[in-house]
């Protein structure tokens, strides 16, 4: 008796949970005008009580699928598409093409979320590591060395002796260089790893976007590790910007084979502007309205190359260069963007 009063009382306590949870469901169900179903009552005194409960149950769930259909709010897949279109209208975003010389150093801020790529020569690590203490910059949600020459790496310690890092990518693990290995050293300092990230990756900077075209082929690296570079497009509402290292021609056209969308607003000039990057493919593709090169003022490799300017004032591109307007910073409110230079 006792184990079937047991039996009753667990049915019972089952059968109210049911009823309140249809009830609230035929509620939300008449408030989208779908046609009524009926919940079938369960007898708990039968015999047949914990069938009558589990039918009950299957009924209810039926009922919650079909007015969850009825809402039309669809539940978006998880696509860069999807992704790219955040409110932001309560939102904030800037770049800043720091001016480090013949290096490159951009750092990203949205919504609060910041991501450092890359750090300029050695040299500029004290630069970094003042800039982040001046504007009380603690933590980076993202480091990106985009490959391991110096003058990307070398500042990037100088980061990390201020800053903790949330996720630190790079397209290499292992390099022979002080300023590569120093900057693994003092991620290990934060019990952290490099990330090497995939192509066609994508993660939220706040409520951008940022997907990785790049590198895609790394056997390009084994005869310029310029061709190794993590290429980044970013997209804040209806604007949106490239970030490309130092990649030439030959992984800019592994982008290009790819099929990404590569549409932006604002390109940063691969290479420091070089005559082996930006080739009139590639830069058809981006179709950018604004150009930035991150080069040093006098340096011994004549960048920014005659052949590339040439290009980009073809394209009709507005061009700012760091040797010429000092750091850069590009304001984005989602449908336009402004520039402040400051030499």
């Amino acid at each position: 008796m006792k184990k079937k009063a047991l039996r009753i009382l667990v049915a019972i306590a089952v059968f109210a949970f049911v009823v309140a949870q249809a009830a609230y469901g035929i509620y939300n169900y008449h408030r989208f005008r779908q046609s009524k179903r009926e919940i079938h009552v369960v007898d708990t005194t039968s015999e047949d009580a914990s069938n009558s409960i589990e039918e009950a149950i299957e009924e209810y769930q039926e009922i919650v699928r079909d007015i969850n259909e009825a809402t039309e709010y669809p539940v978006p897949e998880a696509s860069e598409e999807n992704v790219e279109y955040e409110d932001i209208s309560e939102s904030s975003f800037e770049i800043h093409f720091f001016d480090v010389g013949e290096g490159d150093s951009t750092l990203v801020e949205c919504d609060g979320d910041i991501m450092l790529i890359d750090g300029g020569t050695p040299s500029c690590s004290q630069f970094l590591y003042s800039y982040l203490e001046q504007h009380g910059i603690s933590y980076l949600d993202y480091i990106v060395c985009t490959h391991a020459h110096e003058d990307h790496v070398g500042g990037l310690a100088g980061a990390l002796n201020f800053a903790k890092v949330g996720t630190a990518y790079a397209p290499i693990t292992e390099y022979d260089s002080r300023s590569f290995n120093s900057f693994v050293k003092y991620l290990s300092q934060q019990e952290k790893r490099i990330t090497v990230p995939e192509a066609g990756e994508h993660f939220m900077l706040g409520s951008a976007n940022v997907t990785i075209l790049a590198p895609i082929d790394l056997y390009l690296a084994e005869d310029n590790i310029n061709n190794s570079s993590i290429v980044l497009r970013i997209v804040y509402g209806n604007t949106s910007f490239i970030i490309t290292g130092d990649a030439e021609e030959a992984e800019e056209k592994t982008i290009l084979d790819a099929g990404y969308e590569l549409n932006s607003t604002v390109l940063r000039v691969g290479h420091h502007g070089s005559q082996t990057s930006t080739s009139q493919a590639f830069l058809t593709a981006v179709n950018p309205q604004y150009c930035v090169i991150s080069v040093g003022k006098d340096n011994q490799y004549e960048h920014p190359h005659e052949v590339t300017l040439q290009k980009l004032q073809e394209a009709e591109a507005i061009v700012y260069r760091t040797d010429i307007n000092g750091e850069i910073t590009c304001i984005s409110d989602g449908d336009n963007v402004t520039f402040v230079t400051e030499k």
